[in-house]
């Protein structure tokens, strides 16, 4: 299994521009706002406001959902206030680009050093990738248990502690790494996940992505360009997770029922479907300015799961107006979302097709080919099954509608001409380039997309920094089914240079007392010839696995010098998060005192192979104490 994998990430913002939602208190302090009831509607001037959001990042869990059942704070003198309504069930893995709003709460002004997060795997649905095929989990702890419910403390350090003040903003980040949490054997059946949990706190998120808020129509106000929802994240279809409000601009991007707009004149297209009408909108948040802006916005029967069923996933092969969708979502109507590997959809000459950021109101069904991300409404016709593994599910789109996302390549340059970049292709949004079908994407079969030669225009992009046989990332759209070459557009392109990198690193179930040859303040130097190192001691760059214990000398770690960072430490029932590196070390350097010893390392950032050099955004150590 691949261990890089960053992992799920819950963001905790507050922001002036949210506001609503009632939050429980179970202790009094008296640094905690004792003026501030949440579920009074006369105090809530004298709140602040917690916005939860998640995200994920790429790995070999095809699918990781998961019933979150609580995420308390906790002040210093013991007050205790939960940020979430109710029971939220997750998908981890839906989340790889982006950042979801998960709740918007009011609780009292405070300064909060510590939280809860709790998990129930009861009805987990988790599945792994397998030779390029989907294969159930289990989740189990470090004693062999199949996990049920499970909780795990935060504990922030003092200078990363969470401000909550009447009026004001405050961030704080959960970030809990799957690559971290999990080895995972895929020989079993089904495969075994043993997870020791890693949850990052961070008060300033070191990672930066698009936002996803959904909810049903509150109110639109056309002449201050916003509209406000009543937050209800993922996929439900009921309860009350707060209020957000949204901005648009001249240029965001509305389909309300199917039919396209722009800035104001899909505001006014969304107060005319009504108050209740389901939305999702993905856009930015300006903290400093603690607005949410929508670039694109979904109302009506074009948001996934309402009015139509809904597939999601990429296309891997096409066979006349039959796609096979794989890594889908399945998104039905009248009950709640589930994992299918493969499900093959109907399209037609009545079926529409959208892309993000064209604003064009159909593109024919000739724009989809393989690679493709999608989210296809329709009706699904066949059995309605969750078993992953059974046969292909037919979906009817021929009535309904695609619209195609911004799609991920990873691969390694062959060769790089003005405007454009051959690659041989190794994945497309993180599934194995074998198993697509490329058959039909060319003008003759002859040429067809080659995965070993795969054409990306680059237009005025700047390649002066892209050398052959490096790593490459590439996001944009395949070229229309039957057209190649070229084979895909890149809208943004990143070279080996830039190519995040994940760092894993094991010792054995007992662990090492003495990981490192030296740790200070040039770093932390890897000592690349002790006996406990386990199956993880390599560095994940774009497609390229490196193993650090091939090479001619020791690894060195060091934070970069650019940028927030975040450094943590876990135990058995506790994690001690630090954003300054010195104080990361003086904890660590005092921990392993010759009788704690490191269990794994896993580290997020840029690694250098020819100075040996992992310059990292994020680290964190599992200790396994006496």
């Amino acid at each position: 299994m691949d261990f890089a994998r960053q992992g799920l990430l819950l963001v905790i913002a507050a922001f002036l521009t949210a506001c609503g939602g009632g939050a429980s208190t179970t202790t009094e302090g008296p640094t905690a706002g004792l003026d501030c009831d949440p579920g009074n509607a006369a105090t809530h001037n004298e709140c602040g406001t917690v916005i939860v959001g998640l995200t994920d990042a790429d790995g070999d869990f095809l699918n990781y959902t998961v019933d979150v059942l609580s995420i308390e704070l906790e002040t210093a003198n013991g007050r205790v206030v939960e940020t979430l309504p109710r029971t939220t069930r997750i998908n981890f893995t839906d989340y790889v680009d982006l950042t979801e709003i998960v709740s918007a709460r009011l609780v009292p002004p405070a300064t909060y050093v510590a939280g809860t997060i709790r998990l129930d795997y009861s009805n987990a649905e988790i599945f792994v990738e397998a030779n390029g095929e989907a294969k159930e989990a289990i989740v189990k702890d470090l004693d062999g248990n199949v996990l049920g419910q499970t909780e795990l403390r935060i504990q922030l350090s003092n200078r990363d502690q969470l401000r909550i003040v009447r009026g004001r903003a405050a961030l704080l980040q959960l970030d809990f790494d799957l690559a971290a949490s999990h080895t995972v054997d895929i020989v079993p059946s089904p495969a075994e996940a043993v997870t020791e949990q890693f949850i990052l706190a961070e008060t300033s998120p070191v990672d930066e992505k698009d936002i996803r808020v959904r909810g049903p129509l509150a109110a639109v106000n056309v002449d201050e360009m916003t509209y406000t929802i009543a937050l209800r994240p993922f996929h439900d279809r009921d309860g009350d997770f707060g209020r957000m409000q949204v901005h648009v601009t001249d240029d965001t991007e509305f389909e309300v029922d199917e039919a396209m707009y722009v800035g104001a004149e899909g505001l006014r297209a969304l107060a005319a479907a009504g108050t209740g009408t389901p939305t999702v909108a993905a856009g930015t948040l300006n903290v400093a300015e603690r607005e949410f802006t929508a670039s694109i916005v979904l109302a009506g029967s074009s948001v996934p799961g309402f009015g139509k069923d809904a597939v999601v996933g990429n296309v891997i092969k096409r066979d006349g107006n039959f796609l096979t969708v794989r890594g889908a979502t399945l998104v039905p109507s009248d009950r709640r979302a589930h994992f299918h590997d493969d499900v093959v959809v109907e399209i037609g000459p009545d079926t529409k097709v959208f892309r993000d950021g064209h604003r064009h109101a159909d593109l024919g069904i000739d724009a989809i080919s393989i690679g493709q991300r999608v989210t296809i409404r329709g009706t699904q016709a066949g059995p309605a099954t969750t078993d992953a593994n059974a046969p292909q599910v037919l979906f009817d789109a021929t009535q309904g509608a695609v619209r195609m996302h911004v799609t991920r390549l990873a691969g390694i340059v062959n060769t790089v001409t003005p405007g454009q970049a051959d690659i041989e292709l190794y994945a497309i949004d993180r599934r194995r380039a074998e198993i697509f079908d490329f058959t039909g994407t060319g003008m003759s079969p002859e040429q067809d997309a080659d995965p070993a030669n795969y054409e990306v225009i680059t237009g005025n992009l700047a390649l002066a920094a892209f050398a052959e046989g490096k790593p490459i990332v590439a996001y944009g759209f395949p070229n229309a089914f039957g057209m190649a070459p070229p084979d895909f557009f890149g809208r943004t392109v990143i070279d080996y240079t830039d190519v995040r990198a994940k760092l894993g690193f094991s010792w054995g179930a007992g662990g090492t007392t003495a990981p490192f040859t030296s740790i200070g303040p040039d770093g932390l130097l890897l000592d690349i010839a002790n006996q406990d190192i386990g199956i993880r001691h390599h560095v994940k760059q774009g497609p390229i696995l490196i193993d650090l214990t091939s090479l001619d000398a020791a690894t060195t770690i060091v934070p970069r010098a650019v940028g927030r960072t975040a450094f943590y430490i876990r135990t058995a029932d506790s994690l001690r998060m630090y954003s300054n590196f010195d104080d990361f070390l003086a904890d660590l350097a005092l921990s392993l005192d010759g009788a704690t010893a490191a269990r794994s390392m896993h580290a997020v950032g840029q690694f250098d192979a020819a100075t040996k050099v992992f310059t990292a955004a994020k680290i964190g150590i599992y200790l396994l104490e006496p």
